[in-house]
């Protein structure tokens, strides 16, 4: 995993880190973090963050540093993967199965069997979902595989591009056949859960718009 960038006349008195922030928007955490494992290339050299550079001078940053993973039980579970690049898998969850590990689902959730898919490809770096859906709900869940493309997809999910859309079983019919509409209902906590949520007629001051 790497990424490249070659210096252009509209870099002229820039160093590395310039360009790594402001052209390769790499975030000053994840900086850090290069620094430290010596991932960062100038020419195919290492590279300090200070050294100036010139027109066709390339900077490379190399994500194959190892990661510790130890915080994630792995377990081998069947994955529905509907998609993987040297960057982010995307793997299709079965209702029933969390995504992140918890007291009540220390070894069988889903970061459990990813942890265990990467070890078996030799992959050794954190487990990081970028999106989360309920237990109970199926559906996709992308997982970054490195820092870089996971503040990348965060970002693009706070700026609204990261688009996610759910299908839902409804009862009833539809005012004039309209296939769409906003269900405005009070809501609050589902009795014995502290996650769950319901409808609570009355709770007026917990209504808001689903």
């Amino acid at each position: 995993m790497k990424l490249e960038y070659v210096v252009t006349n509209n870099d002229n008195g820039k160093n590395v880190k310039d360009i790594l922030l402001s052209c390769l928007h790499i975030s000053h955490r994840l900086l850090i973090t290069l620094k430290r494992e010596n991932a960062i290339f100038l020419n195919g050299l290492p590279a300090f963050v200070y050294q100036n550079v010139g027109v066709n001078d390339k900077i490379s940053v190399s994500f194959d540093y190892a990661e510790d993973n130890s915080n994630i039980v792995s377990k081998q579970m069947c994955l529905d993967i509907v998609y993987e690049d040297e960057w982010l898998l995307i793997v299709n969850k079965c209702a029933g199965i969390p995504v992140h590990p918890s007291i009540l689902h220390y070894e069988d959730s889903l970061s459990s069997g990813i942890k265990f898919y990467f070890d078996s490809i030799g992959l050794n770096k954190k487990i990081r979902p970028v999106n989360r859906i309920d237990k109970d709900t199926s559906g996709l869940v992308v997982f970054a595989k490195n820092e870089y493309i996971q503040e990348a997809l965060i970002k693009q999910m706070k700026e609204g591009s990261f688009v996610k859309e759910y299908i839902a079983i409804v009862e009833g019919f539809f005012i004039n056949n309209e296939k769409s509409g906003t269900i405005n209902m009070p809501i609050s906590r589902k009795e014995g859960s502290i996650i769950e949520r319901c409808v609570c007629p009355s709770r007026q001051s917990f209504c808001y718009s689903l």
